[in-house]
């Protein structure tokens, strides 16, 4: 049976009883919206861009998601450079694992908000780009 839930922490009302809330939720069943992430997400960053060799510095044109991912592994690159840090030294830092920031710095992956969170930690620097402050200070955590 088919739920649909609003928040994660609200009751899930099974798709079969949406009608009964006809002014609260609004369900075309039969509609399919692309949500970000799922299939498109089975292509590599690097793989959207021009030349996937050139990654982190390829161009990738009509991409803006696969931008800002190549934007964080050219930030996380260039400051494992000037604080002289391994991949082994980042991953005891920050908590991530080796493979997971390799795969960031190829292009790889669609890194997520608790890794990226966790590499700016490590590094004390933010990655985001466009951002003057690590996420987690900015949400004040730390």
């Amino acid at each position: 049976m088919a739920h649909l839930g609003l928040q994660h922490d609200m009751p899930r009302i099974p798709a079969n009883q949406i009608a009964a809330f006809p002014d609260i939720v609004h369900v075309d069943l039969e509609e399919r919206i692309p949500m970000p992430g799922g299939t498109h997400r089975s292509t590599a960053p690097r793989d959207l861009a021009a030349d996937p060799d050139l990654w982190p510095h390829a161009p990738l044109p009509g991409n803006p998601q696969a931008q800002v991912v190549q934007a964080l592994a050219r930030a996380l690159e260039r400051e494992m450079g000037l604080q002289g840090l391994s991949l082994r030294q980042l991953g005891l830092r920050s908590g991530i694992n080796r493979q997971v920031i390799t795969n960031l710095l190829r292009g790889e992956s669609w890194p997520d908000v608790v890794t990226v969170s966790r590499l700016e930690d490590g590094l004390g620097v933010p990655l985001w780009p466009g951002a003057t402050s690590r996420a987690s200070a900015v949400a004040g955590v730390t």
